[in-house]
């Protein structure tokens, strides 16, 4: 019996270790918003060599996030940038009521520049790292 509890107390502890998000904010944002990106999901595209990354917002104030999908805080997006072209392609996003679904075809959307204070900071956080995230 304490073999079964020891085995499921390792299995329990690699499911959080395996689920776990590292936050690291990049910039605030109006009304005490705060935006953050989890490096724990970031990763360079193989396929498009684009960097994808999960943000989030934030505002501390009321509570909220930063979390990623499925929490009852979470509300974020997924995106792929170009840090050459500066652009990015909105991947997925996320929120209480909708949990993130990562569509086949994403790699075929059409970028948009990535423009406005929280996507421009995205980049300046993200693309100095990007030949030293996992490529996958």
């Amino acid at each position: 019996m304490r073999r079964v509890i020891a085995l499921a107390a390792v299995f329990a502890f690699a499911a959080t270790a395996a689920s776990a998000e590292k936050w690291t904010k990049f910039v605030d944002g109006q009304n005490g918003t705060e935006w953050s990106y989890d490096s724990d999901y970031t990763y360079k595209d193989q396929a498009s060599g684009r960097v994808v990354v999960m943000q989030a917002v934030s505002k501390p104030a009321s509570k909220l996030g930063p979390s990623g999908p499925g929490k009852p805080d979470g509300v974020g997006h997924v995106y792929a940038i170009d840090c050459a072209k500066k652009n990015l392609i909105t991947v997925a996003s996320y929120k209480p009521s909708v949990g993130l679904e990562i569509p086949a075809g994403w790699r075929e959307a059409t970028p948009r520049k990535a423009s406005g204070p929280e996507n421009e900071a995205l980049l300046a956080a993200i693309c100095p790292h990007e030949a030293h995230v996992p490529v996958r």
